[in-house]
């Protein structure tokens, strides 16, 4: 029997028509990796990084998955972007589609490639607002607070605020 795995997606975009590239990226994510669980509201949140751009639209997923490890998981995700059309430029850059791995289980795991959980996630409110709406009692594996508490004590004044529908 193939274990299952919980895995949170953090998906973002700011270039071409934003509703239709997340929901692009969620179908290629469900046929490719596993069912979605649980998906957040779609934020409109202000650039991290690099402020001269376009604002971005963010959602965080939460899927089952049979991959392992997380870097066969990483694969699939950074053909999903090159398939969508992503250009790796500048770092923050503007993007058709990001897709990062926030969580796997409750793992910890430094690569060359991929750090889970996601580095630096409790200092962006663009990740911390919508994992915070479908996980808010989650536990950081590392950091040993919740989802909540990061999202409470958040040093990021970039506003992420739930797309009106």
């Amino acid at each position: 029997m193939t274990s299952r795995h919980l895995v949170y997606l953090g998906l973002g975009t700011n270039l071409g028509d934003r509703l239709n590239n997340l929901e692009r990226a969620r179908i290629l994510i469900q046929e490719r990796i596993g069912p979605v669980r649980i998906q957040s509201s779609v934020y409109q949140t202000e650039p991290w990084g690099l402020k001269d751009q376009p604002e971005f639209y963010n959602q965080v997923l939460l899927l089952e998955t049979g991959l392992a490890p997380p870097e066969v998981i990483l694969d699939v995700i950074l053909h999903i972007e090159k398939e969508m059309g992503r250009i790796r430029h500048l770092k923050w850059d503007r993007r058709l589609i990001d897709i990062d791995i926030l969580f796997f289980d409750r793992e910890v795991l430094q690569l060359d490639r991929l750090t889970i959980p996601h580095p630096l996630m409790e200092k962006r409110n663009f990740v911390l607002a919508p994992l915070a709406e479908i996980a808010p009692d989650f536990l950081h594996p590392v950091l040993e607070k919740t989802i909540r508490e990061l999202a409470q004590t958040s040093t990021d004044l970039l506003k992420a605020e739930i797309l009106a529908s």
